[in-house]
Formats: C-alpha cells, structure tokens, sequence
C-alpha cells in the first residue's frame, strides 16, 4: 500500500497498551533506582562503577544540568507546572498519533515515563534524585538519573524519525 506521494506505508501497528507500559517501566524503573541510590549512597561520596562512571547522589531543585537549581523555591511549582503540562501535551500527541508511527510513539513514550518520573520527584519533595555521574580524568559530565536518559534517549529517537520521515518523503 502507499501514501498520495507513492511512498509505501508499513502498516503494522503498535497497540497502545505497550505504549504506556512502556512509560509505567520507565517510571517504575527510575523511582526504584531511586530509591536504592538514597538507601545506599552518602551525599557526596561517589561510588566507582568502572572508570569513567560512579554512582554520585545528588538532590537537583533545578532543571537539567542543575539550571535553577539556588533558585530560592519558586523553581518547584515553576519546573513542576512546566512538566505537567507537558506531559498533557504528550499525553494527546500518543492518544492521536496513527499507530503505525512506531518510532515516534516509542520516542514519546520515553520522553513521557522521563517527564513524569522527574515530575513526582520534584512535586513530592521539591528536588529530583540524580545519580549517575560520567566523567573522564577531573572533567564530570553533569549528574543524572534514569528519567533523565529516558528522556535523551526519546529526544535522539525523536530526532531520528525527524530525519527518516525526510528522507521517505524523497
């Protein structure tokens, strides 16, 4: 079968069931980790996995990279407002994406469980948990958390179909 351009459109389809297990994992899996690195980490103290990666608890009351993180406050209902509504926003764009667009549900999926693992964080305690710290010699990357690559890993995919849909249409 194809489109009006004469391009052919895969017809399998991805039940919307495993789309939102998929966020329930995602948010599942980074409360759990979580939970773990608070039990066991010491604020502060890194705990080498291999070189290169430590496991680094650190309590964020900012956005990504720490951006508002001495705000003052205000930065909770601010970032969490944000996160609400895009997840709103996310939420209607799965809902009314055609089931046949595997890669974008699957990269929304990701960017919605991240969203929405960060978000109950921050409105639960007014801080997310970051732990995972990557770092080469005295340079360290900027600490995160399993929502926090969700949400990378849904951007790139995103991205991705972003550069196929322009080349399918060629």
């Amino acid at each position: 079968m194809t489109d009006n351009t004469g391009t052919a459109i895969n017809r399998k389809t991805m039940p919307l069931w495993i789309v939102w297990l998929l966020v329930a994992g995602i948010v599942m899996l980074d409360q759990y980790t979580k939970l773990l690195c608070i039990q066991y980490l010491q604020q502060g103290t890194p705990l080498n996995i291999f070189p290169g990666l430590d496991f680094l608890l650190a309590y964020n009351q900012g956005a990504a990279f720490s951006f508002l993180d001495g705000a003052g406050g205000w930065q909770r209902w601010f970032l969490g407002g944000i996160s609400i509504l895009m997840s709103t926003v996310l939420i209607i764009w799965l809902w009314r994406l055609p089931r046949h667009q595997k890669l974008l549900m699957t990269a929304l999926a990701l960017i919605l469980g991240g969203a929405l693992g960060n978000l109950y964080d921050r409105v639960m305690t007014g801080y997310v948990v970051d732990f995972i710290s990557v770092y080469a010699g005295h340079w360290r990357f900027a600490i995160f958390n399993v929502a926090d690559a969700a949400v990378s890993c849904g951007a790139v995919l995103m991205a991705f179909e972003i550069l196929l849909s322009g080349v399918r249409r060629e």
